[in-house]
């Protein structure tokens, strides 16, 4: 056997392990593709299903946000209204109440002063001072027996 026997055969060897290294890596890509077109399959056949229920879901949200939108509306009608009607009882029987309170407390007041008011004790000891928006009572006077 001369040396170039020897090279040719070593380069079929080689080449042969080649050819089989690359038969196994085609093998086992050809499985991958193949799960892979599985998996897609079945995913496409659970995702259609589940896009009609994210789509239905989506509807019936749409369906519900259009009720709170009306009844929103409808509140914020009810609130206008309560407004105007506190504001025209306000205007209406305000004024008027206002002005028979003050009648009615110059009148308690007025009664008050008639039988109460004694002779000798000068008017300045039954006023009451005012501080900074506080009323403070007069000095308290002793009353004497006999």
């Amino acid at each position: 056997m001369s040396g170039g026997e020897v090279a040719g055969i070593l380069v079929a060897v080689f080449w042969a392990i080649l050819v089989s290294f690359l038969a196994v890596v085609l093998v086992r890509l050809a499985q991958t593709l193949k799960a892979t077109t599985k998996l897609v399959a079945d995913v496409t056949d659970q995702a259609v299903p589940l896009l009609a229920d994210a789509s239905t879901a989506v509807r019936s949200a749409q369906t519900q946000l259009d009720r709170v939108d009306a009844i929103a509306s409808d509140v914020q009608e009810v609130t206008s209204n309560a407004s105007a009607l506190s504001s025209t009882v306000a205007s209406t029987f305000g004024g008027p109440l206002v002005k028979v309170a003050a009648f009615g407390y110059g009148v308690r007041r007025a009664i008050g002063r008639k039988g109460a008011a004694p002779a000798d004790v000068p008017a300045r000891e039954s006023r009451r001072n005012v501080i900074v928006g506080r009323t403070v009572p007069s000095a308290r006077r002793s009353k004497r027996k006999g």
